[in-house]
């Protein structure tokens, strides 16, 4: 990579504190468009659906988005607005709490952006991943079948999330577990497709058949956005 390429990734990337993951910046040619997430706007970004049918109902979607993304929201609104008072008004803390309130505001703000990636990353029929992807992950994995192989196992291990990530200093793809929001990915790793396995993400649609919610999640991963989001990646 480049200087210029480097500095372009750090600018256009969204970044909050130790074992955040980083945002692809949704670029062309002719326009930049800059990330307009709940960490920016304060707000949580609208759904692209209300249910997945044959997938996950809106009893299973809705307190998901609202009480899970939104209460992670603002949480990160929280932490993030008495530790910048803190700093502009002088404020000291002790130690202990202020460690607490650094860790829950990296928690929260990671736990948003993977939320915001997990809702955007699923579609009613699964499309096609476009050549670029579908080769990067054939070269590291060997067939998008053992990718898909793999990607499951991972689900089916993590008590979080699990996570494709493509890394710009190794330049490789990973499946990832993440079970703790801040804890997991690779420093500069830029999720791909994301998977929610903590219980509230299925629980209401398949109660404890956590095997089967993965196994119909890959018939409804967004390969569009899921290529885009790696087509705008500054390698």
């Amino acid at each position: 990579m480049n200087d210029v390429s480097r500095r372009n990734f750090l600018r256009t990337s969204v970044s909050v504190t130790a074992g955040t993951l980083l945002l692809p910046n949704q670029a062309t040619s002719k326009e930049q468009t800059i990330y307009k997430g709940g960490l920016v706007t304060g707000q949580p970004k609208p759904l692209p659906y209300q249910s997945i049918p044959g997938f996950l109902s809106e009893s299973q979607i809705t307190p998901h988005y609202k009480a899970h993304y939104g209460g992670a929201l603002r949480g990160y609104t929280d932490a993030d607005m008495k530790l910048q008072s803190g700093i502009i008004n002088g404020t000291t803390m002790e130690s202990s709490a202020y460690g607490a309130l650094q860790r829950a505001r990296t928690n929260k703000a990671n736990s948003v952006i993977l939320h915001e990636l997990y809702f955007e990353g699923m579609i009613g029929k699964s499309t096609k991943p476009n050549e670029a992807i579908r080769t990067a992950i054939i070269e590291r994995f060997g067939s998008i079948q053992k990718w898909e192989i793999d990607f499951q196992a991972s689900a089916k291990a993590a008590s979080g999330w699990a996570i494709l990530a493509f890394n710009p200093l190794s330049k490789k793809l990973y499946n990832v577990i993440s079970d703790k929001h801040a804890t997991g990915v690779f420093w500069t790793a830029i999720p791909l497709v994301i998977i929610d396995v903590y219980e509230h993400a299925f629980y209401v649609d398949y109660k404890n058949k956590k095997s089967l919610y993965i196994e119909k999640f890959m018939a409804h991963i967004n390969w569009d956005e899921v290529s885009r989001r790696y087509k705008n990646i500054p390698i």
